[in-house]
């Protein structure tokens, strides 16, 4: 490979030169000193384990490096570039990449917002905060129904697949929950050795294409999910109904990245195309998915179970709460996945332009909970850009019980953003089937840096909370926080949106919910119309 290569052919240039300079003059001995050095930098770049970059190139690595050196102009120009082209914060990926790091995030001169900027927005800071908790809050995952309730972090790993992500990259990020206390949630890929060698605690995830628990058909294997769920490591298991990034369509991992060992994980054929179907085979009502999620945790032997989606339709949504109350049972949690998430492979007119960003789905699964009662039953985790304190905060004030993080934690085991995913040419091992790449990526030291990555995060964000008076995520309130609206206007959340009371749509539902409220069916995720 390229990074032997260029260290093979220093090599050779310092024996060649060497030579050179035995018989010739002595200025060829400052060429060899020159050339011998770089030898020495080479060879020491291929066994450092620090730097995933420097293990695959070699020398010219060491150009990011310099251009990373050239602050604050040249790399906040980088910085300023998100992830995929969209808005992004752009202090994310130096808070993710230095709090990993074990570097302290304080930072010199201020703001790097523009706080008159229309849609800015803020917490609400208390005059009298309040001691932060010795112990970081933890959320209980489980309903009445469930037998195993699992304590959740405020933070855990999102879903993502064996295939879209290397087995390094999953070791590292699986050792790190176990060391850090929270969740590693598999994605749809199935539950590999890689998911399971570290001891993190593990959200099974199941997709349409029901890959690791399917028949030779295709279809959901409840023996093999059985089976397999019973790992004492796996905490919860959960139905994916649709991602942020592509709802509407089944995931998707190119063939360039379906290896021999993928398509035996999976139980799909090696190096094709494989794409899971858009929708479940194993319902196609409002009503059975209820009675699928219920299935799946009885064979579980009572875990937690649940499932995740892209909010689109309300109608749906509230038809899906009509089913909960129909069949007398409930999920023990939700995922809102917002449709600013990321993936590896979709195309741009679903990134863009499909589902409800998370701050929309997210308060409007937690508002159909409320209003029909059944919140108390059930914990929401959001999903979707969150990377920092301040996000956690705000997504528990807009209604949910944690977060998930995704590319966060893919930047803390080493991502540079190079947007290579889909080609399986990830220059640092992360998102990449190719061994020779991935073998960049050190376990033992990203493991590390993805634990300090997120304890310093949750450790922020309960310092926010105890700024605004609080110590525990059940004192947040709407009013907490503020948006920016105009020149001259600003709003809480609680004036801008509509929090509905527990029971209302049950008792008298609201206007502006009527519609929707009287369209859904348990019996049909497409809006019902009545005759007049």
């Amino acid at each position: 490979m390229f990074r032997f290569f260029v260290v093979g052919f220093i090599a050779v240039a310092v024996v060649i030169v060497g030579v050179a300079a035995s018989i010739g003059s002595w200025a060829w001995w400052v060429l060899v000193a020159l050339l011998a050095g770089l030898l020495a930098v080479g060879v020491y770049d291929l066994t450092q384990r620090r730097h995933s970059v420097l293990r695959n190139y070699p020398i010219l690595g060491h150009m990011r490096y310099l251009l990373e050196s050239l602050r604050p102009e040249l790399q906040q120009y980088f910085i300023e570039r998100n992830f995929d082209g969209r808005p992004f914060d752009r202090n994310v990926r130096t808070i993710v990449y230095e709090r990993a790091k074990g570097i302290h995030g304080e930072l010199s001169f201020g703001t790097e917002r523009d706080i008159e900027e229309i849609g800015y927005e803020y917490l609400v800071h208390s005059i009298a905060p309040v001691p932060e908790p010795q112990e970081p809050p933890r959320v209980l995952i489980g309903g009445p129904d469930c037998t195993k309730p699992y304590s959740m972090s405020l933070l855990n790993v999102s879903s993502m697949s064996f295939g879209a992500l290397s087995a390094n990259a999953l070791r590292a990020l699986n050792k790190a929950a176990a060391m850090g206390g929270f969740a590693h949630d598999t994605g749809e890929g199935g539950l590999t050795p890689y998911h399971l060698e570290g001891g993190g605690d593990l959200v099974w995830e199941i997709g349409s294409g029901y890959f690791g628990t399917r028949t030779a058909e295709g279809r959901f294997d409840p023996d093999q999910f059985a089976d397999k769920s019973a790992h004492d490591n796996v905490k919860a298991v959960a139905l994916k109904l649709s991602q942020g990034a592509k709802p509407g369509l089944g995931g998707v991992l190119p063939a360039a990245k379906v290896s021999e060992e993928i398509a035996r994980y999976r139980g799909v054929p090696a190096h094709e195309k494989c794409v899971s179907p858009a929708a479940h085979s194993v319902f196609s009502t409002p009503r059975e998915l209820i009675q699928v999620v219920a299935r799946m945790r009885e064979l579980s032997g009572g875990k937690p179970a649940g499932f995740k989606l892209c909010v689109g339709s309300r109608t749906e949504v509230l038809a899906l709460c009509k089913a909960m109350l129909a069949e007398g049972t409930t999920p023990d949690f939700i995922i809102v996945d917002g449709a600013e998430g990321g993936t590896a492979a979709a195309p741009l007119e679903y990134e863009d332009h499909v589902g409800l960003p998370l701050t929309d789905g997210l308060m409007t699964v937690h508002n159909a909970l409320v209003a029909t009662g059944l919140r108390d039953r059930i914990k929401i985790g959001a999903s979707g850009k969150v990377a920092a304190g301040n996000d956690i905060v705000k997504r528990l004030i807009q209604g949910a019980d944690y977060t998930n993080a995704a590319r966060a934690m893919m930047m803390a085991v080493g991502c540079i953003q190079a947007q290579r995913c889909h080609t399986n040419e990830c220059p640092v091992g992360v998102a990449t089937q190719d061994p020779r790449r991935a073998r960049a990526l050190d376990v033992a030291d990203k493991s590390v840096r993805a634990q300090r990555y997120q304890e310093g995060t949750v450790r922020q964000a309960v310092q926010l909370m105890a700024s605004l008076g609080v110590s525990d995520p059940a004192g947040l309130t709407p009013h907490m926080l503020r948006k920016k609206i105009s020149p001259t206007t600003l709003r809480s959340y609680a004036e801008l949106y509509e929090w509905l009371s527990p029971g209302q749509l049950l008792a008298e539902p609201p206007e502006s919910w009527l519609a929707d409220w009287t369209a859904a069916s348990p019996d049909t995720f497409h809006p019902v119309v009545k005759a007049e």
